[in-house]
């Protein structure tokens, strides 16, 4: 079985190193794909470098110009990862927020507990964050009811970032009527995977927030996941959607 880790990336140079050795440690084999949008520090030398001298046969890299999207990026990637093969892709942030040994529970998810879906919840068994202020922590969970109340969905965290899927998964959901970019593009998988009947499970992890780099958030990107939810039950009622097989 082949597994693809997708890193997107702007303006890393701090942690980038740091999370490859990380997850190329781990006891089970993945590999990396880091999709890196033009970043001005170096990033994706940083990376090429990796991949020159220790890790061509598991690291690898797309350079996008600009920053286009979290979504766009993450889209890139199931792309690339679809047509390289891989059985299991997973979606995980480069400033070591995820912890990477997480990596192995949303793998044991999808492989051993029938999951085609699995997600790194924050919030399903409590609230795990650390280092948040609380303001932010309170928006983030608030938010995540009020999308499970509106669209009908029984997830806990629905704009968690760190998740796996089964290849199957990405062949059904049509990658290009996903339109989000943003936290709504995290919502908008995973309630486009819940309606075409997949099994979705939520593993707890505890979240921290990162140490070194500049957080991406916006209140932008939260403005258009509460709107954006607003669409995505209106759309939903016009869309027949493919059902898992």
């Amino acid at each position: 079985m082949k597994r693809l880790v997708i890193i997107p990336t702007y303006n890393e140079k701090e942690n980038i190193e740091a999370i490859i050795r990380a997850v190329l440690d781990l006891p089970v084999d993945f590999h990396i794909l880091v999709i890196d949008d033009g970043s001005p520090d170096g990033t994706a030398a940083i990376v090429k470098r990796l991949m020159q001298d220790e890790f061509a046969d598991r690291l690898f890299i797309v350079e996008r110009q600009g920053k286009q999207g979290l979504g766009t990026a993450y889209i890139c990637g199931f792309r690339w990862g679809l047509e390289h093969g891989y059985d299991y892709i997973f979606e995980m942030d480069a400033d070591f927020s995820h912890n990477p040994q997480d990596l192995l529970k949303l793998y044991h998810a999808l492989d051993e507990e029938n999951a085609d879906v699995a997600i790194g919840s924050r919030y399903v068994s409590g609230v795990n964050v650390v280092n948040w202020p609380m303001g932010r922590v309170l928006m983030s969970y608030f938010a995540s009811k009020y999308v499970r109340t509106v669209l009908g969905i029984p997830i806990h965290d629905t704009t968690a970032g760190f998740v796996g899927y089964r290849r199957k998964v990405l062949e059904t959901i049509e990658l290009d009527k996903i339109r989000f970019k943003g936290y709504a593009f995290q919502i908008e998988m995973k309630f486009t995977a819940y309606k075409c009947g997949f099994v979705i499970k939520e593993v707890p992890i505890i979240f921290v927030n990162r140490v070194l780099g500049t957080s991406k958030m916006s209140g932008g990107i939260f403005s258009e996941a509460l709107l954006g939810v607003l669409r995505l039950k209106w759309s939903s009622w016009f869309r027949q959607y493919p059902k898992a097989k």
